[in-house]
């Protein structure tokens, strides 16, 4: 039944999230708002919405260490997996402003709640911050878009028509319902998978924040994972990098700015085991982006595979670590002696200018 409770749980988020940004979608067209900035806001931040939900969810139940690991989790789980996938997939382009401006915030943002976690606690002052820079973010990017040339509206305007074609969803009494029901939905299926993710962690004797750093946070982002992997498919590779990075900044700035806000005057306790290897971890992650993206403005199979066998590995700490395996000592030797500098030296050659490009 705990099981059966976890998948109902993720398909609630699931149908949830879609429900919601299809209504919210076409109810922002139909008062005016462009498409544009309907990709860069509502369709960007749906994707994120079942985060978002667990880790208020989990706040609001008392656990803390599952609101934390959701988000931390996701944004390991959506760059090394999902980026990983996709890029088997069909080598992805990365757009320029990806690399100039998006990275770079996402970055910053991730340094952010590192720094803010340190003193083990995220108090509702935090949280009002996160959320106050998620608010200047959106507008500078509403701000952005209406500057943006025809091309680039026209490629939103056809990406959200190809998800959306349904005429009947012209009704704002319809629109209206789909973000009703999706709210419901995304509402009930944390609850759902927090309460099953709770007892299986339990069961298998590991605490909640390695449930939450593995199956919780590849569950909630199963929107993302859809999204970027479609869109590499469909020849969209652009879209699926960027989806990657929209996300992972709003669940550092929306996720744990609402989260730490309704944890109320106590705050919001930090894992001293976050703040020791996970938190850590996600902004390697995003550091990471920049050389890989800056390689001919392309992540190559390669580079993939790598990153794919990067979150198999983080993975497989996380559960040695949390059974204190006998093969946890020598499996962190090998990945402080060898993998750690074979990767920082191929990162670094990776952000060296190439021969006849500038540097």
């Amino acid at each position: 039944m705990t099981y059966l409770l976890f998948f109902a749980g993720l398909a609630a988020l699931i149908l949830g999230a879609d429900m919601l940004v299809r209504g919210a979608s076409r109810l922002a067209l139909s008062v005016g708002i462009s498409p544009l900035v309907v990709g860069l806001t509502v369709v960007a931040f749906g994707t994120s919405a079942p985060e978002v939900a667990v880790s208020v969810g989990a706040v609001l139940d008392g656990k803390n260490d599952m609101a934390l690991g959701n988000v931390v989790g996701s944004n390991i789980f959506n760059v090394l997996f999902i980026l990983g996938v996709s890029a088997l997939i069909v080598p992805l382009m990365v757009n320029i402003q990806l690399i100039r401006q998006e990275v770079p915030i996402m970055l910053g943002a991730s340094l952010l709640l590192l720094l803010l976690s340190l003193d083990g606690r995220l108090s509702m002052n935090d949280g009002a911050l996160l959320l106050v820079l998620l608010t200047a973010y959106t507008v500078f990017l509403v701000i952005q878009s209406r500057r943006e040339s025809q091309e680039a509206n026209d490629e939103y305007t056809q990406e959200f028509a190809a998800k959306t074609p349904a005429p009947w969803l012209d009704r704002m009494w319809v629109q209206l319902v789909f973000i009703a029901l999706g709210l419901a939905l995304l509402v009930l299926g944390s609850d759902w998978l927090v309460q099953a993710a709770v007892t299986i962690a339990k069961a298998m004797g590991v605490s909640d924040l390695v449930i939450a750093l593995t199956i919780v946070a590849a569950g909630t982002s199963m929107p993302e994972v859809a999204t970027s992997i479609t869109a590499a498919i469909k020849g969209e590779r652009d879209i699926a990098v960027g989806n990657v990075v929209g996300s992972n900044t709003f669940n550092v700035l929306g996720c744990m700015g609402l989260a730490s806000l309704v944890s109320g005057q106590t705050g919001l306790v930090v894992p001293q085991a976050a703040i020791n290897f996970d938190l850590w971890v996600m902004v390697a992650v995003a550091l990471a982006c920049v050389p890989v993206f800056m390689t001919g403005r392309v992540i190559a199979r390669w580079e993939g595979a790598v990153f794919l066998a990067y979150y198999v590995v983080y993975v497989t700490y996380l559960v040695l670590a949390a059974q204190q395996h006998g093969a946890l000592g020598a499996f962190s030797t090998a990945m402080l002696s060898f993998v750690l500098p074979l990767t920082v030296i191929t990162l670094v050659v990776l952000g060296l200018p190439k021969p006849g490009k500038p540097g």
